[in-house]
């Protein structure tokens, strides 16, 4: 049986003092409101960002587990075609209750979306989830306006893994190694496996109830950032063989060819910006990869002067002051020209 909303009315009170997890920025209004909206709706359908990364399918994953215990029917799924799960994330559980895109609800009852800042970046899913009577945004970008009809956006929370926390245990959920292992591959991901300055007391905090369930944490580790196919060397070898540095901005691109080669799948390129970046000289570092539609993906990362995120927000992205990106459509040339002139480098 479905908890009553009202059962659950002072949950997030014991919660702060017993788990550290509190409400952040949310209002509790909106917390009860998403309550209410679960509680009455006999379908959830949950979505995430096209290419998703760790944070974004681990966050729906997660809550999915939940909602199917609620005895809800779930239908989660993400607008890449081909429909596949990037290979990186491959181990994460739950992946049973994914649907590709031809199989989502054409105009839900209810949606919830996962670490998604506009409706844009839901790709091909962006139209089913525009038709939905409700749309609950779970999102930690603070780029993010609140595109849905009720937004659970808190810019301050290192990860959305951590909102899908506290609304899993508001829902009145409990975690187990599965959800945990889902949960932590987002928090990892989101933190730079704890390295960036988003990483707070309340982070590691969740961290040790997720390792307290049982998951393994090296083995996670292992999938996340020590595995890759032989094409990638040969790919990565290319990327940096054309870098460039230019001034405090260091940059590189990866082509459709470069990839096709080795037969490398775009998902495999995520990890090229954290080696870019490790450039002492260089302030920003960016990374154009272009995807199987010929558009460039622009991954950009900054120290901590520049805000990168109010640069690619201009250009009709979004994302972090440190970490952010966008889509272009120009040539590669263009495309770095109009970002340096939003950083201030032209």
């Amino acid at each position: 049986m479905t908890p009553d909303v009202r059962d659950r009315a002072d949950r997030p009170a014991r919660l702060e003092s017993r788990n550290g997890v509190g409400g952040g920025t949310i209002p509790e209004s909106a917390w009860n409101r998403a309550l209410h909206l679960i509680d009455q709706a006999d379908e959830v359908a949950l979505v995430c960002h096209v290419t998703p990364d760790g944070d974004a399918l681990g966050s729906m994953l997660a809550v999915a587990f939940v909602l199917r215990s609620m005895g809800k029917r779930v239908a989660a799924s993400f607008g890449d075609r081909p429909f596949e799960v990037p290979r990186l994330l491959r181990f994460l559980p739950g992946q049973e209750m994914l649907v590709p895109p031809e199989e989502f609800p054409a105009a839900p009852e209810l949606v919830i979306s996962f670490d998604s800042s506009t409706f844009e970046r839901l790709g091909p899913l962006s139209d089913n989830t525009a038709r939905a009577r409700e749309v609950i945004v779970v999102d930690h970008h603070p780029s993010n306006a609140g595109f849905g009809t009720l937004a659970l956006i808190d810019a301050k929370a290192a990860a959305t893994a951590m909102l899908a926390e506290q609304l899993i245990y508001r829902l009145g959920g409990r975690l187990d190694r599965d959800i945990a292992t889902c949960l932590y591959a987002g928090l990892v991901t989101d933190t730079g496996s704890f390295r960036h300055s988003s990483t707070t007391p309340a982070v590691h905090q969740m961290a040790a109830r997720l390792v307290a369930t049982g998951l393994r944490t090296d083995e996670i580790a292992r999938e996340l950032w020590d595995r890759s196919p032989f094409g990638y060397l040969k790919v990565l070898s290319a990327a940096l063989d054309r870098v460039m540095l230019e001034g405090g901005l260091v940059w590189t691109y990866v082509t459709r060819v470069d990839r096709a080669a080795y037969g490398l799948p775009y998902a495999e390129l995520e990890g090229i910006i954290d080696i870019v970046r490790r450039t002492d000289e260089a302030e920003v570092a960016v990374v154009l990869k272009e995807d199987d539609q010929g558009a460039w993906q622009v991954s950009t990362r900054s120290k901590g002067t520049a805000d990168v995120a109010a640069a690619c927000a201009a250009l009709g992205g979004g994302g972090h002051h440190n970490a952010a990106g966008y889509t272009s459509h120009a040539t590669v040339e263009e495309t770095m020209a109009a970002f340096k002139r939003e950083l201030g480098m032209a």
